[in-house]
């Protein structure tokens, strides 16, 4: 086992503060891991934006995180993971894993009548992605896809019960009322905040999937077979994790204090296009 490698940090990326939910459930399942994290808070968000630009974004992020000696990394963005991930992962020297395929292989194993909802952003959903992996675990599933993509203001907003998001909520989960779905992917690493709002609309008969959840521990599983999973016995240098932004750190460590386990004193500015 490498040792030096073991007790590396992880690298964690996502284009603004969504990536935190998948970073909880790290800090959660994986606590004696270390996290650097990147959030691309100035060109937020990646939904609207196109594959090349997104891999562009995505490759400039990696580069930095390698250059912090990171052992793996975690893309936390469903955008970038549908957009950039398979791209990169064949010019990196460690391991990567993306939040789409963890949660499609649950939802495809899990559901019972196979129909399977996904919400995302616009580009998410336009790749089909999920659609594609589901497939892969389960051919005969149908898969409806919705994109969602007022959801991401409303979180950032902080209005998580707020009679607007659930009027919101209701309208644009109406087109999977008749459908019969038995199972539903939170397919933006911002909608588990809303999983309440989701589960009042749905009903307790739908299965909600959390990417953020399955991303953790398949990243466990990552580690083990690496051999690079932390075993807790190293020396932490310095502050156990690391949070890093290209904009708005202010507001960053607000939104991050209000949902991690642990408090961050700072987020560091960098500028990512240099």
């Amino acid at each position: 086992m490498n040792h030096e490698k073991q007790y590396a940090p992880l690298g964690v990326f996502d284009s603004g503060v969504g990536g935190l939910t998948v970073a909880r459930e790290i800090m959660r399942q994986l606590p004696q891991e270390r996290i650097i994290y990147f959030g691309d808070t100035a060109r937020v968000p990646y939904g609207t934006k196109s594959r090349e630009t997104v891999t562009r974004y995505s490759r400039q992020i990696v580069h930095f995180l390698l250059g912090k000696g990171v052992k793996a990394i975690v893309v936390a963005c469903n955008t970038a993971s549908a957009f950039a991930l398979e791209e990169i992962r064949e010019e990196l020297p460690v391991p990567i894993i993306g939040v789409v395929k963890p949660g499609a292989k649950v939802a495809a194993e899990t559901t019972g009548n196979g129909i399977i909802g996904v919400i995302g952003t616009e580009a998410t959903i336009s790749s089909q992605l999920y659609t594609r992996t589901i497939h892969e675990h389960n051919p005969n599933a149908v898969v409806i896809g919705k994109a969602c993509p007022l959801f991401v203001s409303l979180v950032e907003e902080g209005w998580l019960k707020d009679p607007i998001t659930v009027a919101v909520a209701q309208r644009y989960l109406e087109s999977f009322r008749q459908s019969g779905m038995d199972t539903l992917i939170m397919g933006c690493t911002h909608y588990p905040l809303l999983r309440s709002t989701l589960r009042g609309i749905l009903g307790e008969t739908v299965n909600l999937v959390n990417p953020a959840y399955e991303t953790a521990r398949g990243l466990k599983e990552l580690l083990e077979g690496h051999g690079i999973l932390n075993d807790g016995n190293g020396v932490c240098q310095g502050t156990k994790h690391q949070f890093y932004v290209s904009d708005a750190a202010e507001k960053f460590k607000n939104f991050a204090n209000s949902i991690l386990p642990c408090e961050i004193k700072e987020a560091q500015l960098i500028h990512i296009e240099e």
